[in-house]
């Protein structure tokens, strides 16, 4: 039977309404696999449980690194050692060339001579050469129109015409002026003196180089000059320093980095140009060569050994050059100047005498 307290209605407010909650709304978007992380083995594109997209993921730290392989390198290699020994085998066998003539004339007394005579001249119209040089291209540079247009002329001729013509001329130049004086112009000569006495074959050979390695010398140091920066030579005035100042200590170091390699590649090219001095019977060292094989008979044989003298110093004269030009490009690059042969050969050392003294390490 039914209580009173079971026919009352529960205590508390009535509810606000007496509608159902609408049910929620489907979820239309399409259904996504969750995200596969990076490294996984599912993370390759195209494999199932991606959405379709491509995921670069890094190698496995164990993976071994293959290099490249480039066959065609090691034939073009192996062909090119080929042909230098067969190029080496046809010097060596071949007995035209005489080697043992080579060896007994290679450090005779004649060949010697000759030999520091090369070099003298070599050095010798060289120096002259730049200091004339630096004279003409200042002279180049200058602002006066009249040191322009002489110093144009002079490079213009002497760079226009042969070297042994030049050589032919100043050794007939009794032909022309038979004597020489210094005085006024259209007026009296105080000092006279005959060229035919005055200038034999060796002083002609001087001068003839001189005057022309002085025109090829001028380009060189007038390029290097107008490699410098415009603002260091402005920022010197702004400091209020002299011209001879600005050019000892501002222009002259840094131009030298453009100078010298040029420089290098004349004093190679003035040591091999002497050889045409033979044509004046100078006793360099292709003359003197001359006077053997003219009496021996053995033209090949004397020839190499001019060939490999020619060979000696310009290799020594090479790697002073390449020495030369490190020390006049210290601090031109924040990496550091890279190791010399002699430097790198050292370290080369150090590392197999390490290894030598630790033969139980694992290297």
């Amino acid at each position: 039977m039914a209580t009173p307290q079971d026919v009352l209605p529960p205590s508390g407010p009535p509810p606000l309404s007496k509608t159902p909650a609408a049910p929620p709304a489907p979820d239309t978007r399409p259904a996504t696999a969750p995200e596969t992380p990076a490294g996984a083995p599912g993370a390759a594109a195209g494999t199932p449980g991606t959405a379709g997209t491509a995921v670069l993921t890094d190698p496995p730290a164990d993976a071994p690194v293959v290099a490249r392989r480039r066959p065609w390198q090691w034939v073009s290699a192996a062909a090119a050692l080929l042909l230098l020994a067969m190029a080496v085998n046809s010097v060596v066998r071949n007995k035209a060339f005489q080697w043992d003539v080579v060896a007994a004339y290679f450090t005779s007394t004649s060949v010697l001579d000759g030999l520091v005579l090369t070099l003298w001249l070599t050095a010798a119209t060289l120096s002259l050469g730049f200091v004339l040089g630096t004279v003409l291209a200042t002279m180049r540079l200058s602002a006066n129109p009249v040191l322009r247009t002489l110093s144009w002329g002079y490079i213009w001729l002497f760079r226009s015409t042969p070297p042994l013509v030049q050589l032919l001329f100043f050794f007939n130049i009794g032909a022309l002026y038979p004597t020489l004086g210094l005085g006024i112009p259209f007026g009296p000569e105080f000092i006279t003196f005959r060229t035919v006495n005055l200038l034999g074959p060796t002083l002609t050979a001087v001068i003839g180089l001189t005057l022309l390695e002085a025109a090829y010398a001028a380009e060189v140091v007038r390029g290097g000059i107008l490699s410098v920066d415009r603002g260091q030579l402005e920022a010197a005035q702004a400091l209020g320093l002299g011209r001879g100042r600005v050019l000892r200590r501002i222009v002259i170091p840094q131009a030298m980095r453009s100078i010298v390699p040029t420089a290098g590649n004349m004093l190679i090219s003035a040591l091999k140009g002497t050889s045409i001095v033979s044509v004046l019977a100078v006793s360099d060292l292709l003359y003197s060569v001359q006077l053997v094989y003219n009496q021996t008979y053995q033209v090949i044989p004397m020839l190499v050994v001019a060939t490999i003298w020619y060979l000696v110093v310009t290799t020594v004269l090479s790697a002073g050059q390449y020495y030369v030009e490190r020390h006049y490009a210290r601090g031109s690059t924040r990496e550091g100047l890279p190791p010399t042969p002699l430097q790198r050969a050292r370290a080369g050392l150090r590392r197999l005498q390490g290894r030598v003294d630790a033969p139980g390490e694992v290297r």
